[in-house]
Protein backbone atom coordinates (compact mmCIF):
# COMPACT_ATOMS: atom_id res chain seq x y z
CA UNK A 1 0.00 0.00 0.00
CA UNK A 2 1.38 3.19 -1.00
CA UNK A 3 1.55 6.17 1.61
CA UNK A 4 1.83 9.97 0.60
CA UNK A 5 1.96 13.06 2.78
CA UNK A 6 1.07 16.18 2.20
CA UNK A 7 4.05 18.86 3.91
CA UNK A 8 2.73 21.90 5.36
CA UNK A 9 0.06 21.86 7.94
CA UNK A 10 0.23 17.85 8.08
CA UNK A 11 3.78 16.60 8.68
CA UNK A 12 4.78 20.79 9.21
CA UNK A 13 4.51 23.50 11.05
CA UNK A 14 5.96 26.60 9.15
CA UNK A 15 5.22 30.33 10.26
CA UNK A 16 5.14 31.71 6.51
CA UNK A 17 4.86 35.58 6.20
CA UNK A 18 1.72 37.36 7.13
CA UNK A 19 2.20 39.67 4.37
CA UNK A 20 3.57 38.30 1.31
CA UNK A 21 3.32 40.98 -0.91
CA UNK A 22 5.64 43.25 1.63
CA UNK A 23 8.36 40.32 2.29
CA UNK A 24 9.05 39.72 -1.22
CA UNK A 25 9.17 43.70 -1.60
CA UNK A 26 11.51 44.29 0.79
CA UNK A 27 13.88 41.40 -0.18
CA UNK A 28 13.72 43.04 -4.03
CA UNK A 29 14.82 46.62 -2.36
CA UNK A 30 17.43 44.86 -0.58
CA UNK A 31 18.70 44.30 -3.96
CA UNK A 32 17.88 47.39 -5.32
CA UNK A 33 14.69 46.51 -7.52
CA UNK A 34 12.45 49.99 -7.93
CA UNK A 35 9.60 48.79 -6.04
CA UNK A 36 6.72 50.59 -7.14
CA UNK A 37 4.11 52.56 -5.13
CA UNK A 38 1.00 50.62 -5.76
CA UNK A 39 3.14 47.04 -5.35
CA UNK A 40 0.40 45.63 -3.00
CA UNK A 41 -2.19 45.83 -5.10
CA UNK A 42 -0.24 44.70 -8.76
CA UNK A 43 0.71 41.74 -6.11
CA UNK A 44 -2.08 40.82 -5.82
CA UNK A 45 -3.13 41.21 -9.43
CA UNK A 46 -2.81 38.20 -11.98
CA UNK A 47 -0.38 39.19 -14.90
CA UNK A 48 -0.44 35.63 -16.28
CA UNK A 49 -2.95 33.30 -18.33
CA UNK A 50 -2.78 29.83 -16.87
CA UNK A 51 -4.42 27.07 -17.04
CA UNK A 52 -7.23 26.15 -14.49
CA UNK A 53 -5.67 23.94 -11.82
CA UNK A 54 -2.22 24.85 -13.04
CA UNK A 55 0.89 26.09 -10.18
CA UNK A 56 2.72 29.67 -11.13
CA UNK A 57 5.40 29.94 -10.02
CA UNK A 58 5.94 32.88 -7.18
CA UNK A 59 9.22 33.91 -9.55
CA UNK A 60 7.13 34.16 -12.78
CA UNK A 61 4.49 35.99 -11.05
CA UNK A 62 6.62 38.51 -8.83
CA UNK A 63 8.66 39.22 -12.44
CA UNK A 64 5.36 39.36 -14.14
CA UNK A 65 4.39 42.55 -11.97
CA UNK A 66 7.46 44.31 -12.17
CA UNK A 67 7.33 44.07 -15.70
CA UNK A 68 3.51 44.87 -15.30
CA UNK A 69 5.10 48.62 -13.90
CA UNK A 70 7.82 48.70 -16.23
CA UNK A 71 10.31 47.43 -13.58
CA UNK A 72 12.90 45.63 -14.85
CA UNK A 73 14.70 43.02 -12.71
CA UNK A 74 16.87 39.72 -13.66
CA UNK A 75 15.54 36.42 -13.15
CA UNK A 76 18.03 34.92 -10.95
CA UNK A 77 17.64 38.21 -8.61
CA UNK A 78 13.94 37.99 -8.65
CA UNK A 79 14.22 34.54 -7.66
CA UNK A 80 16.58 34.99 -4.76
CA UNK A 81 14.01 38.21 -3.49
CA UNK A 82 11.16 35.44 -3.29
CA UNK A 83 13.28 32.53 -1.69
CA UNK A 84 14.45 34.82 0.78
CA UNK A 85 11.21 36.19 1.47
CA UNK A 86 9.54 32.71 2.52
CA UNK A 87 12.45 31.68 4.45
CA UNK A 88 10.27 30.37 7.33
CA UNK A 89 11.11 28.31 11.23
CA UNK A 90 9.90 24.69 10.97
CA UNK A 91 8.26 22.69 13.45
CA UNK A 92 7.73 18.99 12.74
CA UNK A 93 3.97 18.22 14.35
CA UNK A 94 3.59 15.62 17.05
CA UNK A 95 3.23 11.77 15.94
CA UNK A 96 5.26 12.35 12.57
CA UNK A 97 7.86 10.04 12.92
CA UNK A 98 5.29 7.09 14.12
CA UNK A 99 2.93 7.77 11.28
CA UNK A 100 6.34 7.85 8.27
CA UNK A 101 7.08 4.39 10.33
CA UNK A 102 3.58 3.49 9.94
CA UNK A 103 3.70 4.09 6.48
CA UNK A 104 6.72 2.21 5.69
CA UNK A 105 5.64 -0.75 6.51
CA UNK A 106 2.46 -0.48 4.23
CA UNK A 107 4.83 0.11 0.83
CA UNK A 108 6.67 2.95 -0.33
CA UNK A 109 6.17 6.60 0.63
CA UNK A 110 6.04 9.86 -1.15
CA UNK A 111 5.69 13.45 -0.31
CA UNK A 112 2.86 15.58 -2.09
CA UNK A 113 3.03 19.56 -1.66
CA UNK A 114 1.41 22.70 -3.19
CA UNK A 115 4.03 24.82 -3.01
CA UNK A 116 5.06 27.92 -5.55
CA UNK A 117 8.17 29.08 -3.81
CA UNK A 118 11.83 27.28 -4.95
CA UNK A 119 13.51 25.86 -2.41
CA UNK A 120 10.99 26.06 0.04
CA UNK A 121 9.93 22.05 0.18
CA UNK A 122 13.92 20.45 0.20
CA UNK A 123 15.06 23.41 3.08
CA UNK A 124 11.65 22.37 4.98
CA UNK A 125 12.71 18.44 5.13
CA UNK A 126 16.31 19.39 6.07
CA UNK A 127 14.80 21.42 8.74
CA UNK A 128 12.51 19.35 10.15
CA UNK A 129 14.99 16.53 9.83
CA UNK A 130 12.83 14.67 7.27
CA UNK A 131 15.79 14.78 4.16
CA UNK A 132 15.54 11.15 2.70
CA UNK A 133 12.32 10.11 4.24
CA UNK A 134 10.61 10.04 1.44
CA UNK A 135 10.91 7.53 -2.14
CA UNK A 136 9.65 10.59 -4.39
CA UNK A 137 8.69 14.11 -3.53
CA UNK A 138 6.53 15.70 -5.84
CA UNK A 139 5.39 19.61 -5.61
CA UNK A 140 3.21 21.55 -7.40
CA UNK A 141 5.67 24.16 -8.76
CA UNK A 142 7.42 20.97 -10.12
CA UNK A 143 4.87 19.18 -11.90
CA UNK A 144 2.91 22.63 -12.74
CA UNK A 145 -0.55 21.71 -10.71
CA UNK A 146 -1.85 22.05 -7.67
CA UNK A 147 -4.17 19.81 -5.87
CA UNK A 148 -6.75 19.14 -6.20
CA UNK A 149 -5.29 18.73 -9.43
CA UNK A 150 -4.93 14.93 -10.40
CA UNK A 151 -1.65 15.53 -12.01
CA UNK A 152 0.23 16.13 -8.79
CA UNK A 153 -1.32 12.82 -7.84
CA UNK A 154 -0.63 10.95 -10.95
CA UNK A 155 3.04 11.80 -11.05
CA UNK A 156 3.71 10.75 -7.37
CA UNK A 157 1.87 7.37 -7.85
CA UNK A 158 3.78 6.87 -11.35
CA UNK A 159 7.23 8.09 -9.19
CA UNK A 160 6.54 5.49 -6.79
CA UNK A 161 5.63 2.51 -9.57
CA UNK A 162 2.18 2.06 -8.82
CA UNK A 163 -1.50 3.56 -9.58
CA UNK A 164 -2.92 6.78 -8.22
CA UNK A 165 -6.09 4.63 -7.16
CA UNK A 166 -4.07 2.60 -4.61
CA UNK A 167 -2.13 5.90 -3.33
CA UNK A 168 -3.83 6.43 0.35
CA UNK A 169 -2.77 10.39 0.27
CA UNK A 170 -3.07 12.03 4.23
CA UNK A 171 -3.56 15.19 4.68
CA UNK A 172 -4.90 18.61 6.18
CA UNK A 173 -7.20 20.02 3.70
CA UNK A 174 -9.95 18.20 2.29
CA UNK A 175 -10.26 20.26 -0.33
CA UNK A 176 -6.63 20.22 -1.98
CA UNK A 177 -5.55 16.72 -0.66
CA UNK A 178 -9.27 15.16 -0.87
CA UNK A 179 -8.44 15.54 -4.48
CA UNK A 180 -7.18 11.89 -4.43
CA UNK A 181 -10.75 10.62 -4.06
CA UNK A 182 -11.89 11.38 -7.75
CA UNK A 183 -8.68 9.14 -8.55
CA UNK A 184 -10.13 6.61 -6.47
CA UNK A 185 -7.73 6.86 -3.93
CA UNK A 186 -7.90 7.08 -0.16
CA UNK A 187 -8.13 10.71 2.16
CA UNK A 188 -6.81 10.36 5.42
CA UNK A 189 -7.73 14.09 6.89
CA UNK A 190 -4.95 14.65 10.18
CA UNK A 191 -7.72 16.47 11.77
CA UNK A 192 -9.47 13.32 12.27
CA UNK A 193 -6.74 10.80 12.33
CA UNK A 194 -4.17 12.31 14.05
CA UNK A 195 -0.57 11.20 13.13
CA UNK A 196 0.04 9.01 15.88
CA UNK A 197 -2.96 7.51 15.10
CA UNK A 198 -2.05 6.37 11.81
CA UNK A 199 -1.02 3.02 12.01
CA UNK A 200 -4.33 1.57 12.90
CA UNK A 201 -6.49 3.49 10.16
CA UNK A 202 -3.57 1.84 7.40
CA UNK A 203 -4.15 -1.61 8.44
CA UNK A 204 -0.80 -2.40 10.47
CA UNK A 205 -0.59 -3.33 14.13
CA UNK A 206 -1.57 -0.92 16.54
Amino acid sequence: MPVSFDLFGTLVTAAMPADPAAAVAAELRDRDVAVPDDWSTAYRTPHLDVPDGAELPLPAHVAATLRSRDVEASDSTVRRAVIAAFDPEVRRREGVAAALDAARKRGPVGLCSNCSVPELVPRTLVRADLRGAFDAVVTSAACGFRKPHPRPFETLAADLGCDASALVHVGDDPDADGGIEALDGRFVDVAETPLSELRPTLGGES
